[in-house]
């Protein structure tokens, strides 16, 4: 009996050995080539690939936590996320502060393409990738989270709606107020600095217009003497028809003047444009003399212009916010 209880135990081992032996393992043949292309493809780039395990992504409160382990220390390490701010780049800083001994962490796709320090975790963990710290590279595959409802998306823009317009509630007649103060403060400010300027600009601008006004009765005197003149010459001193070919010629001659006067300026020869034209001329060259800055000056023209103009589509929504003892005392 105890004989053939042990034959009986030795056959029913033999098939059980021979069994396991003549099955297949197809995990592991998949597994080792999985491996091998890897290392073929990125090989140069580290050498060992670990089970995807030894990094772990789970949701916390809505924020992914990426669990760890540092090389040196051989700790197991949480870092959450937010991944609609965080970038890849600031995660791997994260990693390699919180150990020193890491000296190389990128990210690269499942096809062996590195992922840009810049992209955002949010798109980061929509796929598979792999994570390489120094030499070692941790194949990484986040959960699949779930996609808010419809009904849920909604709720959540109404919390976010009711959430900013009571922000602005609180805080917008104080924000108002504050930056009113700014404005004037600046305006102010400007104002100071371009009071000298400014009366510097008013002698100036006597100066070149009283020459301006000087060169027009010049013109006025030379045109009525030229008059004169040939009247003179033509009853007096001699006849019209010596006089007629004279007077052609000054208007032909004064027509040539005018067109040189069209080359040089590309303009018409029109009496108003011809004054403006003088008074700049005389009032750039006394600014000159007299060391008047006149980029400086439309500079701070400008920026009085500008505060202005905000001070005035600030005051608007302002005074109607605003109580009435607020607004007697600012004005």
């Amino acid at each position: 009996m105890l004989g053939r209880a042990l034959r009986s135990g030795e056959r029913r081992r033999r098939l059980l050995a021979g069994g396991l032996a003549s099955l297949p393992a197809p995990q592991q043949v998949q597994l080792w080539r999985q491996t091998r292309t890897w290392a073929r493809q990125e090989g140069a780039r580290y050498s060992t690939l670990v089970p995807s395990d030894e990094v772990t992504i789970n949701y916390r409160h809505g924020l992914p936590v990426i669990t760890l382990t540092l090389p040196t220390r051989r700790e197991r390490c949480q870092f959450a996320v937010k991944p609609m701010v965080a970038t890849v780049g600031a995660f791997l800083k994260d990693v390699q502060r919180e150990d020193k001994g890491i000296v190389k962490a990128e990210v690269f796709t499942t096809d062996g393409s590195k992922v840009s320090d810049a992209t955002l975790m949010e798109v980061l963990l929509r796929n598979d990738f792999k994570l390489l710290i120094n030499s070692t590279a941790y194949s990484v595959s986040p959960p699949v989270k779930d996609k808010l409802s419809s009904e849920h998306a909604t709720e959540m823009e109404d919390v976010k709606s009711l959430i900013h317009r009571l922000f602005v509630a609180l805080h917008l007649e104080d924000h108002q107020i504050r930056k009113e103060r700014e404005l004037l403060q600046k305006l102010d400010h400007l104002k100071e600095q371009l009071m000298p300027l400014e009366q510097m600009k008013a002698k100036i601008m006597d100066s070149a217009d009283a020459k301006t006004s000087r060169l027009l009765w010049v013109g006025l005197a030379l045109m009525s003497t030229q008059g004169g003149a040939l009247a003179w010459l033509t009853w007096w001193v001699y006849s019209w028809d010596i006089m007629e070919p004279v007077t052609y010629f000054i208007t032909y001659g004064s027509a040539m003047a005018f067109y040189a006067y069209f080359v040089l300026t590309k303009q018409d020869y029109l009496y108003p444009d011809v004054k403006d034209r003088q008074f700049l001329h005389y009032f750039y060259r006394k600014s000159k003399a007299k060391h008047f800055n006149v980029e400086q000056y439309n500079k701070l023209k400008e920026d009085v212009a500008e505060a202005e103009e905000s001070l005035r589509r600030l005051r608007q929504p302002l005074h109607l916010r605003l109580p009435i003892q607020e607004i007697t005392n600012k004005d």
